[in-house]
């Protein structure tokens, strides 16, 4: 009916000056009043001196995909339940961040009282079928620290229960996965077991290898990243390279995060945070 007032979309504004729309997860939204309701909305915002607006749609909303690229949103990133669109409303350059661009993974240095490093054979991936032994290697999951997730995939791939020690190089790749970049942490724990259990969907063998041997392999040596890395591990373990470990810092809303920093100051620096407190 002419004159009727049309019905906004709720919004929490962010910090940006922006809003953020979230279409409630419970019950199917026609396409045709979701597009009436958008514009409205759309137009209030304009008024308001609003900039970005993030359209989060649930996949039971997969419906009101077009309607809202036809409004002028784009594809922002996607997650298992939900896709997120975005639109910027001023005349003035896009100012919406990028989505996450890089990748974490870990490989982990294991090495045992004997200076045996532990290796496994992969059953997937590139170095299948090739016998290769490497270090244990997985990615990080969201919401995981580097040095939890370096516990979990040695864990998960051999049975052994570890402890971390350090950080003790990363590499920045690009154009890997999806086209996304890649950090490879490679990390030293330290082994509280020693019982081998493999993961047997994932892992063809796991064995405890002398670190000369593990170096001495014909693709470590013709690979430049892999031989490298095998000095770093025979340089810390004879004493003459020292690492970043971990230490636990407090946020202000209560979050913890892991601070990592060299060794060789690690200690001085926490007693002076201890003498503080």
């Amino acid at each position: 009916m002419e004159g009727e007032r049309v019905e906004l979309l709720s919004v929490v504004e962010d910090q940006y000056d922006g809003v953020i729309v979230n279409v409630e997860n419970q019950e199917h939204v026609d396409s045709e009043l979701f597009s009436s309701i958008l514009k409205a909305s759309i137009y209030n915002w304009k008024q308001q001196g609003k900039k970005g607006v993030w359209l989060k749609l649930f996949i039971l909303h997969s419906n009101l995909v077009d309607t809202a690229v036809k409004a002028g949103f784009r594809y922002h990133h996607a997650e298992p339940d939900y896709l997120m669109l975005v639109r910027w409303i001023p005349e003035t350059p896009d100012t919406f961040p990028a989505n996450a661009s890089h990748r974490v993974g870990v490989a982990v240095l294991v090495v045992n009282d004997k200076k045996e490093m532990l290796v496994v054979q992969e059953r997937g991936g590139i170095f299948r079928g090739t016998g290769l032994w490497k270090m244990p290697t997985g990615v990080v999951n969201e919401g995981e620290d580097l040095c939890d997730g370096a516990i979990r995939e040695v864990k998960e791939e051999t049975g052994i229960e570890t402890k971390f020690v350090e950080v003790l190089a990363f590499r920045q790749s690009h154009k890997s996965f999806f086209e996304k970049s890649d950090l490879m942490f490679v990390c030293m724990v330290e082994p509280l077991s020693s019982d081998i259990q493999i993961q047997a969907s994932e892992i063809e063998a796991a064995q405890w290898m002398p670190i000369e041997d593990y170096a001495a392999q014909p693709f470590v040596q013709e690979h430049e990243n892999f031989d490298f890395v095998a000095k770093v591990c025979s340089s810390k373990l004879d004493g003459n390279y020292t690492g970043f470990s971990n230490v636990l810092m407090s946020t202000s809303s209560g979050k913890k995060t892991y601070l990592y920093l060299s060794n060789r100051d690690a200690s001085v620096l926490l007693a002076s945070k201890q003498n503080q407190a």
